[in-house]
């Protein structure tokens, strides 16, 4: 087997010399060269890689609902749209005005970074850019004029965003128990009352039958004066 090899490598070496002039050494290093400069040279000019395979086609995302106007409702209504039922839109107010933030859910909804704003009006947090619950109300007495401009940037980033579908009907609170009524509500019903009789109203006073008795006798008693007088003039 080593002789027949032996044999065959001294055939192809004569065959080398015979063939291209040059020796073995010389022969294979040409070869080798050639083929790093063949490798090179494709390298530069080869066609951009194929595209990776496409993934499968996801489902697309159902598209959104358009906003449902709400009118004014109050404050309780209003924390049923927090994000808590999927099937209802995502509303948030802003001084008192609704806006449907449900394009944002990933911002305002369960799990959000400020989904605690939901269902409610957050005016007075956003202004002090406060996450603590006392601050999530819209009342915003007693801010400064740098939490006020805060406040307003929010709102008219909301208002070039975001669609206004209501507000927040305003409560009058309750003290000593007394109804919760608005001051127009009071003034119509003090203007609708009608005005009262005075409460103490002169009775005509009960005369007895002897002042009646009396008052007859002093009459008789008169009129035979008058006469005598009437006789003499």
């Amino acid at each position: 087997m080593a002789a027949a090899v032996a044999e065959l490598w001294e055939t192809l070496k004569q065959a080398i010399v015979a063939y291209t002039g040059l020796s073995p050494a010389a022969f294979f290093t040409a070869v080798a060269v050639a083929a790093a400069l063949y490798h090179v040279v494709s390298g530069i000019f080869a066609g951009p890689p194929p595209p990776p395979p496409r993934p499968r086609d996801e489902p697309e995302a159902e598209p959104l609902p358009p906003p449902v106007q709400l009118g004014e409702v109050s404050e309780e209504e209003l924390r049923q749209y927090d994000g808590s039922d999927p099937k209802k839109p995502l509303l948030m107010a802003i001084k008192g005005q609704i806006y449907d933030v449900t394009q944002s859910r990933m911002f305002y909804g369960p799990g959000g970074p400020y989904a605690l704003f939901a269902g409610k009006d957050a005016s007075r947090a956003l202004a002090k850019m406060s996450f603590e619950p006392q601050d999530l109300t819209g009342d915003i007495s007693g801010l400064g004029p740098f939490e006020l401009d805060a406040l307003q940037d929010w709102e008219y980033k909301f208002m070039g965003k975001y669609v206004k579908v209501g507000t927040v009907k305003k409560t009058v609170p309750v003290e000593d128990g007394a109804p919760s009524t608005s001051p127009e509500t009071t003034e119509t019903a003090a203007a609708a009352e009608p005005e009262k009789a005075p409460a103490t109203e002169e009775k005509p006073r009960e005369v007895s039958s002897e002042e009646v008795k009396e008052k007859e006798d002093a009459v008789a008693a008169a009129a035979p004066d008058e006469g005598a007088k009437e006789s003499e003039s």
